[in-house]
């Protein structure tokens, strides 16, 4: 990566850096709390973890990369399927593991180079896992949007969920500036507000809660079975994270990927979420939000994430924000969801047309066919007691496939 337009960082007063820290959070806030929100954690506990994961990542990459991280999307269906079968004790428990895959990556990146990840993970592998993540997430968005298994009715369900739907991509679309960049939080205030005309909102938790709480930690508990579900599962975040790291470098002018160094980016990340999942938060990824907030307002000091993730922990504090977010209708959740997984599946097809993948050659044509049949019509393999399905089934066939299945002449050269 050329290094023409590095940036100069201002010299900023500590009120402002605050400022736009909360700024910052401001724009990562609705993304944030979704996760916690729509697998059945503790919102606080996001925040309290958003923060922490934040500062630990700035600790591994020498405070020198302005990015935010927070609740991760890829995880959510995993999350939901490990708290059905297994609690959420035990799902942090895998979500901890999962967090050493990008150790074991960073270790990877720091003996071979960068490039070794391309060639254990190119597009043909991560772009289908990417879209699986996605689709398995959609009967969970239309389920919620409809108001089904919930107190709402049919009418009130569709008209919130297609209002907050509705709102969400008028805001992403015509919105300009930083409004561009919370559509999610457009969504959620606009479902909310009609939610309130309803009458759909229960306000008691909100006047029962304490100004000042600790969040709700959870001590994780281990079982292997839980551990090799969640482990494959965090290969397609982890790559992903390597795109992450190469935008903030093009907004920013400098080469985050040779300083600090990938290596180092990953193991912030994979340490970031080990961390927040033995406090029970949900696993941590790099904000492109925030990338495109840093791109608009030019504030490219890292000190600026530090106060957002002071104040991510500050606010986790405050039991009344918790109350709140929790009043939030399922049914304006569904709505946003419906924007929301689909564009996951969307990253998955841009990473396989960007890489210009030839769908059409025999052996991309296999990897992807397999992994989309056994993505999305559940396809589960047993063995002894374990069990492998879902999206850590999906990476680990890609992975093999792509290891033992012969390159196409043009792709050896």
């Amino acid at each position: 990566m050329t290094n023409q337009t590095n940036a100069p960082i201002e010299v900023q007063s500590k009120a402002k850096q605050a400022f736009v820290g909360l700024q910052m959070l401001f724009v990562a806030f609705g993304a944030l709390v979704l996760v916690p929100l729509i697998t059945g954690l503790n919102a606080n506990t996001a925040l309290l973890t958003a923060g922490i994961g934040t500062l630990l990542f700035q600790l591994c990459t020498g405070k020198q990369v302005p990015i935010f991280l927070a609740s991760s999307f890829a995880f959510i269906a995993p999350m939901q399927y490990g708290i059905q079968t297994w609690g959420i004790a035990v799902t942090m428990g895998g979500l901890a593991f999962a967090g050493l895959v990008y150790v074991a990556l960073s270790a990877l990146v720091k003996m071979r180079g960068a490039g070794a990840l391309q060639r254990i993970f190119p597009p043909v592998v991560v772009g289908p896992v990417i879209i699986i993540i996605g689709m398995g997430l959609a009967p969970t968005a239309v389920d919620m949007a409809l108001g089904k298994n919930s107190a709402y009715s049919y009418n009130d369900a569709v008209l919130v969920s297609m209002v907050t739907l509705l709102t969400t991509l008028c805001v992403a679309i015509f919105s300009k500036g930083m409004m561009k960049l919370i559509p999610i939080m457009f969504g959620i205030a606009v479902g909310y507000i009609l939610c309130l005309f309803l009458g759909l909102i229960d306000f008691q938790p909100v006047l029962n809660a304490p100004w000042f709480s600790l969040p709700e930690i959870t001590t994780p508990e281990f079982k292997l079975e839980a551990i090799l579900y969640l482990l494959p599962i965090a290969i397609a975040p982890a790559v992903e994270h390597v795109g992450g790291i190469m935008a903030i470098s093009s907004v920013t002018g400098k080469d985050f990927i040779r300083k600090p160094g990938l290596h180092r980016t990953l193991l912030g990340d994979g340490v970031a979420t080990t961390a927040a999942s033995l406090l029970g938060g949900p696993p941590n990824t790099t904000y492109a939000e925030v990338t495109g907030a840093v791109m608009l307002t030019r504030n490219f000091n890292p000190n600026i994430m530090t106060w957002a993730a002071v104040w991510a922990i500050g606010i986790s504090f405050c039991g009344k924000v918790g109350a709140f977010l929790s009043t939030i209708p399922t049914i304006v959740m569904g709505g946003i969801m419906m924007l929301v997984f689909g564009s996951i599946a969307v990253v998955g097809m841009s990473t396989l047309i960007r890489d210009k993948v030839d769908v059409t050659e025999a052996r991309n044509l296999c990897i992807i066919s397999v992994v989309m049949t056994f993505g999305i019509g559940g396809m589960f393999v047993n063995v002894g007691e374990l069990s492998l399905k879902g999206i850590s089934l999906c990476a680990v066939v890609a992975i093999v496939l792509n290891l033992l299945l012969p390159k196409a002449k043009n792709q050896m050269e």
